[in-house]
């Protein structure tokens, strides 16, 4: 019978680090300027992305008068997973001499977060359409590793071309690794498409994290660009 896992959970502090620098940019976009003449309607909306369909479960939510939902504007902090969820991040068109555009090295820092608290999730970087004779997945592999993540821990599937060759290929590697389920990492505009295509492949999404989510503070902190 089905049913939901208990999701892995690291000890170390990692896993603080990471919460106090969202609490720390949260409270950032709160504290008053003096030279602004105006109240902003929502500071916090400011600094924090909008959480994904799939996204982290969020604690603090809380039920309206009509009993809708009613969403809080926190930070979105990634769920940690053990070894049988993969952390798969899509990529995204190279330049023409191989190296990475802005919108996928955002991939990668969010990608790097969602490591970090699941340090032994295995990590699938899949793209291919190689500009330059690089991969979309041999540059964002490059990346990772550069900044800290074990070798070993990635997982290349630089075949694909299109969002539903990096679901199947994607599932397909899962299934060679002995991989149960994944988080989905990719912007936030791409997220929807990506999340139905990887179902619809066979892939349980049981997370899904883009740059938008976080921060920039904590990207920039936990996963520098450079």
């Amino acid at each position: 019978m089905s049913g939901f896992r208990r999701p892995f959970r690291p000890t170390g502090i990692r896993l603080l680090t990471l919460a106090a620098l969202a609490a720390g940019a949260l409270f950032a976009g709160l504290a008053p300027t003096a030279a602004a003449p105006e109240a902003r309607a929502d500071p916090i909306t400011d600094i924090i992305g909008s959480v994904g369909p799939f996204g982290s479960v969020d604690p603090f939510g809380s039920v309206g008068p009509s009993g809708s939902a009613v969403p809080l504007s926190l930070p979105h902090i990634p769920i940690p997973h053990g070894p049988g969820t993969a952390i798969v991040v899509l990529g995204y068109g190279l330049l023409p001499n191989g190296t990475m555009r802005p919108e996928l090295i955002a991939r990668l820092q969010a990608a790097q977060v969602q490591a970090m608290v699941s340090p032994v999730s295995p990590i699938i970087v899949t793209g291919g359409n190689p500009q330059g004779g690089t991969t979309e997945a041999a540059a964002m592999a490059g990346w990772l590793i550069g900044h800290g993540i074990a070798p070993g821990r990635v997982h290349v599937e630089g075949r694909a071309a299109d969002t539903i060759q990096n679901a199947r290929n994607s599932a397909e590697l899962m299934r060679a690794l002995g991989i149960v389920d994944a988080v989905v990492v990719t912007s936030a505009n791409h997220m929807p498409r990506a999340v139905a295509t990887f179902v619809r492949a066979g892939v349980p999404v049981v997370g899904t994290l883009s740059p938008q989510d976080l921060p920039q503070p904590v990207l920039d902190v936990v996963a520098p660009a450079r």
